[in-house]
């Protein structure tokens, strides 16, 4: 379906034009209809399914049309982390570039002045508060914000939310809400404590349930907890295992994702390193190569020519190889799709092949997610010993530590009424982490345009070059292409 079939402001639909975004995902297709008829819904899909426009668009189109009041917060969006709460706004920059809605994001772990921006932000007027409980909560209890109109409410994973202990902030957040009021559930499981908190907060709710792939059965996973320093020095243990192997003609084969194009061109400068003296070839693919080098680089991987290339998730999707032998993640991917795309690059064409990741501290609340999303436990391979002790895997304990980080600081300035001007144009289309997408996908959805710069995040109102005229639009839409684009799944 075609976003233009749906019956979204045309302010929406000309942003939606701006960012090359036509096609519908799953969870946006059954979520946006009943979420425009002012219905509550429970959305079980995961991360990457794009669940962030599937609820962002449907509210945007409707504070759009009026009827709601200009002196209040209308709608609140709650996140477990600072950044699912960041890549909210960011997609909400995006989404409202043409319609006059504004919000401010405010989320724990910064500093003093921050607070004091944030707090100018409500001032001013926000339509949109995306927040992390503790930091709101922090708000509401000082007498900075006023709930008692807010006509939409929130809440993104909601099942992390639970494991971060957030439920009984979530209750205490909801009496400052009005009864009359729409609710939004969005959840990857649903377990009994978020089915009892559901039936409590929302009143006959849709339910919408979106099915997700899964990593083929021929590609053997395993993961390495282990410190960020240790991490080449596994790659090369592994290179040295698969010297020794008895598939030594195939050469190494290997795809090493990272998660921005600056870790690629480190990661395959020390690959270089290593390689000239072990005896292989490293390549490096990110959005800073022409397409002209993209396209030397494809093709010296695919004959061979290059044993290991290093690149961002611009080649996680639709790089058709049969023969890789592994792939590394030498971080955790963002959104639990993009780890299945991923390591969808091995084991094609019912052959068998194996997907490492690496899990430093930081990363293990994520990547526990994943091991959710995928409905199995990842093994854990030990690290080498000459390498030195590896932390251990703890990732709820992680998670409290940083519940418990996010209570106080920093916060993030509002936009528009909020306090931040819009730039110039929409921005960027593709984003931080150098993936491509065609559809607004969940919390990473793009701006508009990339020769865009950013404005300033800042709490306080910025100068801006002048916006372009918005183009007029056209009453018979374009006819559509006879073979749908194949939108990407990741968040």
């Amino acid at each position: 379906m075609y976003f233009d079939e749906l019956n979204l402001n045309d302010d929406i639909l000309d942003a939606l034009d701006a960012m090359n975004f036509s096609e519908c995902t799953p969870i946006q297709e059954q979520a946006i209809p009943p979420l425009l008829e002012g219905r509550d819904l429970i959305g079980i899909a995961q991360t990457g399914t794009g669940k962030t426009a599937a609820y962002l668009l449907p509210i945007l189109s409707r504070l759009s049309d009026g009827g709601f009041p200009d002196d209040a917060v209308n709608c609140v969006i709650m996140s477990p982390t600072r950044e699912l709460a960041q890549q909210i706004d960011q997609a909400m920059e995006g989404f409202s570039y043409y319609v006059p809605v504004s919000s401010v994001a405010v989320y724990g772990g910064n500093d003093g002045i921050r607070f004091a921006q944030e707090c100018r932000g409500f001032e001013r007027g926000a339509d949109v508060i995306i927040a992390t409980p503790g930091r709101l909560i922090s708000h509401i209890s000082l007498g900075n914000i006023d709930l008692s109109r807010v006509s939409f409410f929130v809440l993104d994973e909601a099942d992390r939310m639970l494991d971060m202990g957030f439920i009984d902030d979530i209750m205490q957040i909801v009496k400052q809400l009005p009864a009359e009021r729409q609710t939004m559930l969005f959840s990857a499981t649903m377990p009994a404590e978020i089915q009892k908190l559901a039936a409590t907060i929302l009143h006959d709710p849709v339910e919408v349930k979106i099915a997700v792939s899964r990593p083929a059965e021929g590609i053997h996973q395993s993961a390495y907890v282990c410190h960020e320093t240790q991490k080449l020095g596994i790659i090369q243990h592994l290179f040295a295992e698969m010297k020794e192997s008895e598939e030594t003609s195939r050469g190494l084969r290997v795809l090493v994702f990272a998660s921005s194009k600056l870790k690629v061109k480190e990661i395959a400068r020390a690959l270089q390193r290593i390689g000239h003296d072990k005896g292989f070839t490293v390549g490096e693919m990110h959005s800073d190569l022409t397409q002209a080098e993209r396209d030397d680089v494809m093709l010296r991987f695919k004959n061979g020519r290059v044993d290991v290339l290093v690149a961002t998730d611009i080649v996680s999707r639709g790089i058709d190889i049969d023969d890789i032998r592994m792939v590394v993640n030498f971080d955790v991917p963002h959104d639990c799709e993009d780890y299945v795309h991923r390591i969808g690059r091995t084991a094609r064409a019912g052959s068998e092949g194996a997907a490492i990741t690496f899990v430093s501290r930081d990363d293990q609340s994520r990547f526990r997610q994943i091991e959710k999303f995928i409905g199995r436990e990842v093994e854990k391979a030990p690290v080498p010993a000459d390498l030195g002790e590896a932390p251990d895997y703890a990732p709820h304990a992680f998670d409290k530590s940083r519940r418990g980080r996010h209570r106080g600081g920093k916060g993030h300035g509002g936009k528009g009424r909020g306090g931040k001007e819009r730039s110039s144009k929409p921005q960027d289309s593709q984003p931080k982490n150098d993936q491509p997408k065609n559809n607004p996908q969940g919390s990473n959805a793009p701006k508009a345009n990339p020769s865009s710069p950013s404005a300033p995040h800042s709490g306080e109102a910025s100068a801006a070059a002048p916006a372009p005229a918005k183009k007029k639009r056209r009453h018979s839409r374009k006819k559509k292409p006879s073979t749908p684009q194949n939108p990407p799944q990741g968040a």
